[in-house]
């Protein structure tokens, strides 16, 4: 016998090694997957925030030009339930009258997707009672005045004392620094006015 016939004898069948190898190596997998997933985990956030990310409010005791104010992760919401006088305000203005006159999905999530800033694209109804914004400024966050029906600025919606940001009664801007129109939040209106922001 040749000494080449003794060596191949002797080594272990390749069939059997990548076998123990694909083995071990699928085990530390679920080992590390199995002590990493606590961990990631913790990061997901709990019950309580989650529900926080939602507010739901009742608005059939909102009387036609109240403004009521809510809370929603850490922000102001405006919602305010306009009057006729305030919709053909915001109807009669033109796009080209308008410094941000494309309201972007990130500004508004509840279009389709781009869209021309009319009041009628921004008011949760087509009949354009209802106007739900966030009430933060746009320039440098500062909270716009005109909730309580005072200090609503040149165009009759909200004002901002920090560098006098003038929106309409649409929520739009139309004079001072800031560089685009009030955002909306993520919002459903139902038929029986319940309001549910951040859906």
């Amino acid at each position: 016998m040749s000494q080449t016939s003794n060596e191949t004898n002797q080594s272990p069948p390749t069939g059997r090694r990548d076998f123990l190898y694909y083995a071990t190596a699928g085990t530390g997998a679920v080992a590390v997957g199995a002590a990493v997933w606590p961990l990631i985990d913790t990061m997901n956030p709990t019950a309580d925030v989650a529900a926080a990310g939602t507010v739901r409010l009742d608005l059939s005791g909102v009387e036609p030009g109240q403004r009521i104010t809510v809370n929603w992760q850490g922000r102001p919401v405006f919602v305010w339930r306009r009057s006729p006088d305030a919709i053909e305000a915001a109807r009669a203005v033109e796009l080209d009258d308008l410094p941000d006159p494309i309201d972007f999905p990130r500004e508004n999530p509840n279009a389709s997707g781009e869209a021309p800033a009319l009041d009628e694209n921004r008011t949760a109804d087509a009949a354009g009672e209802w106007l739900i914004v966030i009430g933060v400024c746009t320039h440098l966050g500062c909270i716009p005045l005109g909730q309580n029906g005072t200090g609503v600025g040149e165009f009759g919606g909200w004002f901002c004392p920090c560098h006098g940001s003038h929106y309409d009664t649409s929520g739009r801007i139309r004079r001072g620094p800031a560089p685009r129109n009030l955002d909306i939040p993520p919002y459903t209106l139902g038929d029986d006015l319940q309001l549910v922001i951040g859906v």
